[in-house]
């Protein structure tokens, strides 16, 4: 299994995570994107300011996407985070999985999407015309 994982204060380009898992060996590939979005548990967010401890981070994203090789069939993991202050709609993560079959490669993402937030040391703080706050 191949991956490219990097976190980057820099915007996400889609394409290009696409293209790090594109091959012939794959007959599927699923995508998923997260952005910062307008509201979050009744509190508007304008902007989210995201951090991590980069090095423990791709650690911890090289060992999901290594147990998500074990667990499921696939060729290929990108894994792209986005550091630093974000806009409404920005990109926050793009995950692209590519796989034999597509039952393998959504499995493999959404098993990865759950796991960085739950393991990966990156914090987010929304942050609305009158509060912020950590999530």
């Amino acid at each position: 299994m191949k991956r490219k994982i990097i976190i980057t204060s820099k915007p996400i380009s889609p394409g290009r995570v696409l293209k790090w898992t594109a091959n012939d060996r794959s007959g599927g590939f699923v995508f998923f994107i997260g952005t910062v979005r307008s509201e979050s548990r009744g509190m508007k967010v304008s902007r989210m300011a995201l951090e991590a401890a980069k090095d423990l981070a791709e650690a911890d994203l090289a060992r999901i996407c290594e147990k998500a090789s074990k667990k499921y069939e696939v060729n290929d993991i990108a894994v792209t985070h986005r550091i630093g202050s974000l806009r409404v709609g920005d990109i926050i993560v793009a995950i692209c999985v590519g796989a034999p079959h597509r039952k393998d490669a959504f499995g493999a993402c959404s098993y990865v999407i759950d796991e960085l937030k739950k393991t990966t040391p990156i914090w987010k703080k929304e942050i609305g015309p009158r509060s912020q706050r950590w999530v």
